[in-house]
């Protein structure tokens, strides 16, 4: 009988190996002690991860283990903010149950006590899925007498194995990793090189970003790693040195995450195109890849970086203080935290700045330099009745952005739309709380005011607002605005002129000024797949495409060369 809070079973689903309780597994290492992973072929990482690798073999593994009555976890890597019944919202960091993973894109899954569709992209599954005896309560005093000595020693020999589960993850995932890191360099990149009627060295800028530079990183980190591997007892190793070593270099992905949307929009206005479909396939059936497609390959960097926290947290969970590897795995998760942040923040700010720019374009009359030139965010929004020094009060709608506030007018007859009245500079601005009654400077009786005042120039902006409480939400705004301007700077936190460019000419493409733009904060978290499906598909054992060509050499790997020999 099973003492209660013992653990009768766990498993590891992101190696998607059995562990059995009395702690073996089924561990290969992939790369030897040099860190190279060169001397293994994609048939000998199969052999080692079979299921992880295999196209669908995650979605496979998770049913079967559905469809046994184990109960599935996963960790939010971002917010998913959504209006929609059909789908579940959460925030990043939040638990999420499993109940159906057949759509390889949505998943069924229960958050507190709601059941929805979720994307699957937006989740990282549990290391340690615990599973609990549902008859554990013993119902002899006898036999808990009996087993009163036992949980202790159990319940060490538990937190080894979880560690362990753990270590093996991140070892494993970042062996995976870099095969996909050196496919992609080596299986699409170098051929679109040699493709110089296909490509621009522009166009593979814009695909593929740093992620040569990336590569390079990853090989060094996980080099480092294996030497503090223990092959023997994992649970021992100490791996938390590595990340503080190399938490510098992980800065390299914000470069990397600031283009993916580029790399997105670039990449599908090719796949438009026929013969660029059957290149990128050639290639990957050359290099002998897994069955998924480019753009699936390109987006794990992104979702790498943000693992990085999840799965120090859980090593953290299961590191006793006592453990000589604490402290470091305890600063490298905050250390590594801080780097998902700025590059989710990052993220988040160039999927603010389409929206950024098809709200420009709807404003009737728009004069001198575009929005984007100087910002990329949205702060506050509102009605201001401006007063002029002659005692005149305007009423206005302003956008406060970052570096600058933007003052429109409502049409009379269509309310819905706006024209431009100017804009003021907030860097050289500062900000003047004025109390009710009547104003020296203006001769004026107020209320609910405020002043933008020049720091160089005489310039001076009096504002006031209906309510008390409008006014205090203007002047947290306009503190809110110079602390993200601050932080922007100390981050370095820049948007390229193409990838404002680029939101600018798609925004004269679909507005044209003809159609209202709502403009709103933009919730934190990367944009979802196509829409979710309207009712959970009856669970079953997920579809399998069949296995790649490449995988196996031959016929398909001279077909291959053959398309790509016709194409160049």
């Amino acid at each position: 009988m099973v003492a209660r809070g013992e653990i009768a079973r766990f498993w590891s689903l992101e190696s998607l190996h059995m562990v059995s309780s009395d702690g073996g597994t089924e561990s290969s290492a992939l790369v030897d002690d040099n860190g190279s992973e060169e001397d293994f072929s994609y048939e000998e990482l199969c052999q080692a991860n079979p299921r992880y690798l295999q196209p669908g073999g995650e979605q496979l593994a998770i049913n079967e283990l559905i469809n046994d009555g184990s109960v599935v976890c996963a960790e939010a890597l971002w917010d998913h903010v959504t209006m929609d019944d059909q789908e579940l919202g959460f925030k990043a960091g939040d638990v999420i149950q499993v109940l159906e993973a057949s759509n390889k894109d949505w998943w069924w899954g229960r958050n507190e006590d709601k059941e929805a569709w979720f994307p699957a992209s937006f989740v990282r599954l549990r290391v340690n899925q615990e599973e609990l005896s549902e008859n554990s309560s013993s119902t002899h005093g006898e036999e808990q007498e009996e087993d009163a000595s036992k949980p202790r020693h159990k319940h060490s020999e538990n937190k080894h194995q979880m560690r362990t589960n753990v270590i093996q993850e991140i070892m494993n995932t970042e062996r995976v990793y870099i095969k996909h890191l050196k496919d992609i360099c080596e299986g699409y990149i170098r051929q679109c090189r040699k493709h110089t009627g296909m490509f621009t060295v522009s166009q593979l800028a814009t695909i593929f970003g740093n992620i040569e530079d990336i590569y390079k990183f990853q090989r060094k980190f996980l080099k480092d790693l294996e030497k503090q591997y223990n092959k023997e007892e994992p649970h021992l190793s100490e791996i938390g040195s590595c990340f503080l070593q190399h938490q510098e270099g992980f800065a390299i992905y914000s470069e990397y995450c600031n283009n993916h949307p580029g790399a997105c929009v670039e990449l599908s206005n090719l796949m438009k195109q026929g013969k660029y479909r059957h290149f990128f396939e050639a290639c990957r059936l050359l290099q002998q890849m897994i069955d998924i497609a480019l753009d699936g390959f390109l987006l794990t960097p992104v979702q790498k970086i943000c693992k990085y926290p999840l799965q120090l947290a859980e090593l953290l969970k299961y590191t006793t203080q006592e453990h000589s590897d604490y402290n470091n795995i305890k600063a490298a998760y905050e250390a590594m935290k801080n780097v998902a942040c700025l590059i989710n923040e990052r993220k988040r700010k160039l999927e603010s700045i389409d929206k950024i720019a098809r709200w420009q374009v709807s404003i009737v009359g728009w004069e001198g330099l575009d929005i984007l030139d100087r910002s990329s965010e949205l702060i506050h929004s509102g009605e201001l009745t401006k007063i002029t020094k002659q005692g005149r009060s305007q009423q206005r709608t302003f956008f406060l952005f970052d570096h600058q506030l933007v003052s429109c007018k409502k049409d009379l007859l269509r309310r819905d739309m706006l024209y431009y009245k100017g804009r003021i500079d907030m860097d050289e601005m500062e900000l003047v709380d004025v109390e009710d009654g009547r104003d020296k400077d203006w001769n004026l009786s107020v209320r609910n005011a405020f002043k933008l005042v020049s720091r160089t120039t005489s310039e001076v902006h009096l504002f006031c607002a209906k309510k008390q409480e409008d006014k205090a939400r203007w002047l947290q705004a306009c503190a809110d605005e110079r602390l993200r301007v601050q932080e922007d700077q100390e981050m370095g936190m820049e948007i390229s002129e193409n990838q404002k460019k680029l939101a600018m000419l798609n925004a004269q493409k679909t507005g044209h000024g003809k159609s209202k733009v709502r403009l709103q904060r933009m919730p934190r978290g990367p944009a979802a797949p196509e829409p979710a499906p309207h009712a959970p598909a009856p669970r079953h054992r997920a579809h399998q495409r069949a296995p790649a060509a490449g995988l196996c050499p031959g016929r398909a790997q001279e077909e291959a060369l053959a398309l790509l020999a016709h194409l160049q």
